[in-house]
């Protein structure tokens, strides 16, 4: 699995589209060697043999940054320059897709009044690691993929598709829409575990997650560690997640894709620790 994932590759080879003409990305693809597998007579045929080359991968190119993966040489062509993509959707697309990676953008301040001390917003966009990178349990996309195999394998096809939308929704930067699905892919999963081992299929939702953790034996919600208690007396962790994933109003001063991307980070590494529990159960 290379370092950013195909969305990421092919948003990035957009934003290169968007702001250079076909003479400056023939230029880039000498310079990186790849000429052979580029060309196309159209800005979506230059894009789609830019995307297919940094994903096939190969040799190291030479960049102003050193030799680095090809794939690597994209992304940071792309972030040279986004000021004159930064209101494009292909920005705000790799922009989530870096964010399901494992970084925030980082964008110089373009504020025509700050003055001569202002960064200049031709400077480079950055990218900083929110997440360790040699931790494989906190790699999303390695989650993601964890999560849909189970999902698969134990067919609960509500929460696929709701997970499935969710993904779609944040790659198009739709951040409510992919809240509102990750709501539903949170209740979708747990609903559909419950009536695996033989719950009622009548009961509300509150009562079926009492269920997984009261109604079968073993439980399936522990209550040591905190995940569910009877009456809700100790704030319990999956009682506190649902909460989370239905606040009410606004919360001004908070950033919606900030907010998008906890969500889809908690809702991942969390749903699969429960289909691990449920694909472990006899």
């Amino acid at each position: 699995m290379g370092e950013f994932n195909r969305m990421t590759i092919v948003a990035a080879a957009e934003v290169i589209s968007d702001s250079h003409s076909h003479n400056d990305i023939d230029i880039l693809e000498v310079q990186w060697g790849i000429e052979d597998r580029g060309g196309g007579s159209s800005k979506s045929a230059r894009v789609a043999s830019l995307s297919k080359a940094a994903i096939d991968g190969g040799s190291s190119v030479y960049t102003e940054s050193g030799l680095i993966s090809l794939e690597r040489a994209l992304i940071e062509k792309a972030l040279a320059t986004w000021s004159a993509v930064k209101s494009n959707s292909s920005w705000k697309k790799l922009k989530a897709g870096l964010r399901f990676d494992g970084f925030e953008v980082n964008e110089p301040q373009d504020d025509d009044n700050a003055g001569w001390m202002a960064p200049s917003s031709s400077e480079p966009a950055t990218l900083v690691r929110v997440l360790p990178s040699d931790v494989p349990e906190l790699d999303m996309r390695e989650a993601e993929d964890e999560v849909v195999q189970l999902l698969r394998k134990h067919k609960l096809t509500i929460a696929e598709g709701h997970l499935s939308r969710a993904v779609s929704a944040f790659q198009r930067g739709e951040w409510s829409g992919a809240n509102g699905e990750l709501r539903n892919f949170l209740e979708s999963y747990l609903n559909e575990i419950v009536l695996k081992l033989v719950c009622d299929p009548t009961f509300d939702s509150k009562q079926k997650r009492d269920f997984l953790g009261s109604g079968v034996v073993p439980p399936f919600l522990l209550s040591d560690y905190n995940e569910w208690s009877a009456g809700g007396q100790k704030s319990p962790f999956v009682q506190g997640l649902m909460s989370r994933m239905h606040p009410h109003g606004g919360h001004p001063g908070l950033s919606e894709e900030e907010d998008a991307t906890f969500r889809l980070q908690i809702n991942l590494v969390t749903a699969r620790l429960f289909l691990r529990r449920l694909d472990r159960r006899p």
